[in-house]
């Protein structure tokens, strides 16, 4: 396999999973408003943060209100981790290898960005973005359906899985830093009495609240969710699943030594790292932490794998 067909279905499988869990981002938000009374104040502006665009945001928008802040994640073209920005990049990566993957997961994808952009204005109100967010994040699964159920799981779909969950272990940790971050400005007065509903919102917007009960059997905490969605190894989200799933990925490729060395070590750092005892203050710099790690880890698959004139062997 050429270098520059398996960058692109990596690639395509990485924003497929950006613009799914950029939604789930933005849902997060949305459940939490809908259960917190009015009275309590919210900051949009630390959704940009999460996101590191925040340089980005200031340059183009003059006040982090929920409008514009809205119309940064799910409509703008020169932000990279929009919505919209996110399925355009991974139609463009997919079209260059249509002989690669199915047919019908190419439609379906063309479809899905076809269809972001025209119901847009949709998304941009508050009545809409619930009904809009919500079929994204379907139209996003069955893609991704589709590629397990019908793409040969050759070399091509190692890339693509590891590209899938590099993605979805790095917007995971994101998407628990929203509780990290600063969401309600009067903590003080807020924080206990809302805890356990901003927790419940993270686990619902990882699809995760049944499965938390499940596993965990216990009402939802602080400690039990950062456990949970850190270290599960059954939970498809679950960080530690997710670098379990790219290693099981690069077991078949070619010239692994280098990137299996770093996802063994983020492995371990998992393992005996204890985040349900962090503070807040230290579970952002975990979280810091663990996203370098993986951006040494995609760094050095690059190296590998879509070099200037590398090739990928077929053979087994």
């Amino acid at each position: 396999m050429l270098a520059r067909v398996a960058e692109n279905v990596y690639w395509m499988a990485r924003y497929v999973e950006r613009a799914e869990n950029t939604a789930r981002l933005i849902n997060v938000n949305t459940n939490l408003l809908l259960d917190l009374p009015r009275k309590v104040p919210f900051g949009w502006g630390a959704l940009i943060d999460i996101t590191g665009y925040d340089a980005m945001f200031k340059e183009r928008y003059e006040t982090a209100d929920e409008r514009s802040v809205m119309r940064f994640l799910i409509a703008d073209t020169m932000h990279p981790a929009s919505i919209l920005s996110a399925l355009d990049n991974a139609r463009e990566n997919a079209r260059t290898v249509r002989d690669i993957i199915p047919r019908e997961a190419w439609e379906q994808l063309n479809h899905l960005c076809l269809r972001a952009k025209n119901d847009l204005q949709l998304g941009l109100t508050q009545r809409g973005r619930h009904d809009y967010l919500r079929w994204v994040i379907l139209g996003c699964q069955t893609i991704t359906g589709m590629l397990a159920g019908t793409m040969t799981h050759d070399h091509g779909y190692d890339f693509l899985r590891m590209g899938r969950n590099l993605e979805r272990a790095d917007m995971t940790t994101r998407i628990i830093d929203v509780r990290s971050a600063n969401l309600l400005p009067d903590q003080a007065e807020h924080a206990v009495t809302y805890d356990n509903i901003q927790w419940m919102s993270v686990l619902k917007s990882l699809t995760g609240y049944q499965m938390y009960r499940r596993a965990m059997q216990v009402r939802v905490r602080r400690p039990d969710v950062l456990r949970f969605l850190f270290k599960d190894a059954r939970f498809p989200r679950a960080f530690y699943h997710t670098v379990c799933e790219v290693e099981n990925s690069l077991q078949d490729l070619p010239r692994n030594d280098a990137p299996l060395r770093l996802v063994v070590q983020l492995q371990r750092l998992v393992n005996e790292s204890h985040p349900e005892a962090l503070s807040q203050a230290e579970l952002h710099e975990y979280i810091d932490e663990l996203q370098l790690r993986l951006a040494e880890i995609n760094d050095q698959i690059t190296a590998t794998y879509f070099s200037l004139g590398a090739q990928v062997s077929t053979a087994a």
